[in-house]
Parts: C-alpha cells; structure tokens; sequence
C-alpha cells in the first residue's frame, strides 16, 4: 500500500505539470462539449482528434484522449436525460428512466444525481486501479472464452428480462438484436452472411447508428407533429440540480450496486461498459419491491446504470492497459493511440512507462473534479434545451446524429443505417416493444459467438467445457437460477390474474343470480 500512495504521488507530480494539465482539462471539455451533442460521442471525439496525437508527447496525447473519453461519458448521459438521444450506447439504458424523469420536470435532479454517482463509482474505480492492478490482471488471465461466453449469457437472460411488458416480447427484441449483431464478414470462416449481397454490410452493422436509430429517430418519428417544448414544467433554475435528501437516500443504494457492478467486470477484458450499464439496471429491477415502476423515472434507473459505467469506465483501462485487451471500440482507439506513440501495452507497462500509467490514474481524479466544476454553471444551459420547440429541437438533432454517424466511418450508408433502425423503433414502440434489448443482444450477439466457437474450438467440440471451468461453470448456474426465478415469477403471476379473474367471475354470477330473485 505504501508503494501504491507514493507512486500516486508521483502520478499527481506528472499530472500537475502545465502541459499535461492543460491537455487534460482540453480533453475534458470537449469529451463534454461533444457528448451532449445528439450523434456525438467519444468514439467520435477520438477519431477526430487521434491525428492530433501523432506529433505529441506520449503523456499529453493519452491523458487527453482519456479525458475526452470520461469527460463524453457524462455529456451523453446528458443527452439521454434530456432528449432521449443517447450518444454512446450505454446510455440507451439511461434513458428509459432518464427521460421520463425529464418529461416529469425532474430533468434537473436526474443530472444531479448522474454528477454524483459518476464521481463516486470514478473515485471507486480510481482506488480499485492504485490498490487492486496487479491482483485484476491476475484474475484478468484466467478469463479464457468459456469464462467469457458464459458471463455474457447471463448479461443476456438478464437484459431479457429487463424490458417492460410481457417477458416474450423482450426475449424476442433481444433475438432480433442477436441476429443484427451477426450481420458482415463471419471471422472464423470469412463467409458472406445475412448481409443481403449489399458490400456496405460487410464489416456488420454500425453500433452508433443502430443506437442513434433506435433511440433518437425513433423518438422524432413519434413526436413529429409536437410544436411545442418537451414539457412546461422543467425547471430552469440551476439549484434544481441539488437533489433532496430523500432522493439521495433513494440513489444511495443503486449507486452502490451499480459501482459494485460495474468495478466486477471493470477487470474482465472484451467486456465493453454498454452489458454494465444492463446488467446493473436488472439488478435493480430484481431487488426492487415494485419493478413495475421502472421506465416511468425510477433514479435507480438512473444511478445504477450510470454509477456502472463510470466505475467500468475507469477500471476498464487496467485489461487495456495491461494486457492489452480492448473493452470496446472507444478503448480499441487509446489502444492504437498507444501504438502509434511506439508504447506496448502490456504487464511491462507499469513498469516501463510508469509516467503514463499512474499520471493517467492521477488525471482521472484531475478530470472528474473539472467535470463538476464545469457542469455546475453549464447546468442551467443544458436543462434550457427543452424549451426548444420540437420543429427547431429535432431537425437539429438528426443534423447532429447525422454528422456524428458519418464521422466515424466517413460513410454515408451508415446514415441509411440510422433511418432505417428509425423507422424499426417506431414501429416497435407502437406495438409496445421495448427497444433496449435490441441493443444488449447487438452487442453481446459477435462476442458471444466468437467466444462460444472458440472455447469448442479449443475443447475439441466438447459441451462440457462451460460446467468443467469453476468460474464458467458459476455463471452458468447464476444463468439458470435466473432463468427458473423468471419462470417462476410468471408462472405465479399469471396464477394469481387467473384467481383475480374466477373470483370476479363468481362474484358476478352470484350477483345476476340475486338480482333474478
């Protein structure tokens, strides 16, 4: 421990000099800045920015890279929140209960509550990275594809059941994401599949337009012919924000757990944050004494997700970092911008470029204080974005998402993608569909089928290889616990309508039976 807290102090020295510090505060503001614009998010902010980094020092280029990163991921909750556009896409879970606290006039309070939850689960996920790097990047090695596959299976009969409505429709929504997720190139055998014989969709669906489809075009088509603001009765007054001590006690737990969730599988790699931010939000629904209440403005539907992000977000740089092992595509880039400074990520890392390493875990804490700082003014200029009437709000919008989808491919098929995924949400959410599994299965759907095949591979064809693994093995049986508690929960609940249902029936025989006397 004591070696930990002097190489902090180090990492404060390397962070606190001019140059680096003044890269950091510029990643972090416009990470914010371009995370609350519908369309655009970190991947995008790095894509265009990572040419900057060619002709920099080392240092300033990844401390600026990782603000924009964790900086972006409060600015997208923002968006989320206030227009139901999520930017990166593990803010889709955020919105359904993010906006409908906007559309309640609590849009203020659910910025409040994220600002505090994401420099919690930061704070959290720094510490894990001082004290608890070399012992993650042990555990970190003894995830092969059978470990991973099963953590995602049960990421994905927990996503299943999260939606609201009746349990089929959400399994059915996440089979549909699944199938989107396979579309392209299959990397194993390179074959052609389900693409339709058009050569755009060889590399597969783009995530961002899937989620930008999903989620905002979705939501203008539904709300075309509103002329007026979102709602009347948002405040406008920058204490809003300050949630109540009865609110706080209500975020309090979730934030808690979605910290917890998030940090687990921080040290997991090809885990990206977007199966935390699920896997926390059916958590809550679990432990909740009414789960029928979230999606209507639950702030553990807030805190959870977000808490989980955060804490993932930090503890995700140690498998990237140390093994170099990518959670997403956003880490994928910092990766790249590692190499392309001629840094090995690596378990020499650490000890290598003990500069990089522990003054990126100093600029976090650095990062996450401007963050606040900055937002507390700001405040006041993202809740007055709902007093833009719609015809002025989404045409706007749709520029920003797609200028933000083209950026990040420089494709304009990918603008066909999010019209097309537009016009599919509508329609789903008029006949009651929840959209957000579509997003767990297309994330997890190659993951899972990659590792799935692998694991086979390795085990010569053997089944067994999932139950022989003690940690697959754990997660397998978590899996089937929650897919019997879910049949149980049906099973009991369709009973007691059928009870509800002969009991009026009785009751009204008898009453037609008194009135003929």
């Amino acid at each position: 421990m004591g070696q930990a807290l002097q190489d902090l102090w180090y990492g404060f020295g390397i962070a606190f000099q001019g140059h680096n510090l003044m890269w950091s505060f510029f990643g972090v503001l416009v990470g914010n800045l371009i995370g609350v614009l519908p369309g655009m998010g970190a991947l995008s902010a790095i894509s265009i920015l990572l040419p900057l980094t060619y002709t920099m020092h080392p240092v300033p280029a990844i401390l600026m890279l990782a603000g924009i990163f964790y900086g972006s991921q409060y600015g997208g909750a923002i968006g989320a929140i206030l227009l139901n556009l999520p930017s990166h896409p593990p803010h889709a879970v955020t919105c359904l209960d993010g906006y409908p606290m906007t559309k309640k006039g609590k849009g203020g309070t659910a910025l409040g509550i994220t600002m505090i939850c994401s420099f919690f689960a930061a704070s959290v996920g720094i510490i894990v990275m001082i004290f608890a790097s070399p012992l993650l990047t042990t555990i970190a090695f003894k995830f092969g594809p059978a470990e991973l596959f099963s953590i995602m299976l049960l990421g994905l009969l927990a996503g299943s059941t999260m939606s609201r409505g009746s349990p089929l429709k959400g399994v059915a929504m996440t089979l549909f994401g699944l199938l989107c997720g396979i579309v392209g190139t299959d990397v194993n055998s390179g074959t052609f599949r389900f693409a339709f014989d058009i050569p755009d969709l060889s590399d597969g669906l783009e995530m961002v337009a899937v989620a930008m489809g999903l989620f905002g075009i979705a939501d203008f088509l539904l709300n075309v012919n509103k002329m007026k603001a979102i709602t009347s009765n948002t405040k406008m007054r920058i204490r809003d924000m300050r949630p109540s001590m009865a609110e706080l006690k209500e975020a309090f737990w979730p934030m808690v757990r979605g910290t917890a969730v998030g940090t687990l599988f921080g040290a997991m790699p090809g885990t990206g944050p977007t199966i935390t931010t699920f896997i926390a939000y059916a958590l809550e629904q679990k432990v909740a004494k009414d789960p029928s209440r979230f999606g209507t403005g639950m702030i553990a539907g807030v805190a959870a997700p977000e808490a989980s992000a955060h804490s993932k977000t930090q503890v995700d740089f140690i498998p990237t970092m140390s093994l170099g092992i990518p959670g997403d595509a956003v880490m994928a880039l910092l990766l790249g911008a590692l190499l392309i400074q001629g840094i090995q990520p690596g378990p020499q890392l650490i000890t290598e470029h003990p500069d990089i390493f522990w003054g990126l875990i100093a600029s976090f804490w650095i990062g996450n204080v401007i963050l606040m700082i900055l937002n507390v003014p700001l405040i006041g200029v993202w809740v007055k974005m709902l007093a833009v009437p719609y015809k002025y709000l989404f045409p706007s919008a749709m520029f920003f998402i797609a200028v933000g989808v083209f950026t990040t491919q420089n494709s304009l098929f990918h603008i066909w993608e999010v019209l097309a995924f537009g016009i599919i949400g509508a329609i789903l959410m008029v006949l009651d569909f929840s959209v957000a599994p579509i997003m767990l299965g297309f994330v997890l759907g190659p993951m899972m089928e990659e590792n799935f095949r692998r694991a086979l591979l390795l085990s010569r064809g053997d089944m067994m290889v999932f139950m022989q693994r003690p940690i697959s093995a754990t997660f397998v049986c978590i899996s089937l616990f929650l897919l019997a508690a879910v049949t149980w929960s049906a099973w009991r609940k369709r009973s007691s309508v059928s009870k509800v249902a002969q009991a009026i029936a009785q009751e009204t025989a008898g009453a037609g039976v008194v009135a003929a006397k």
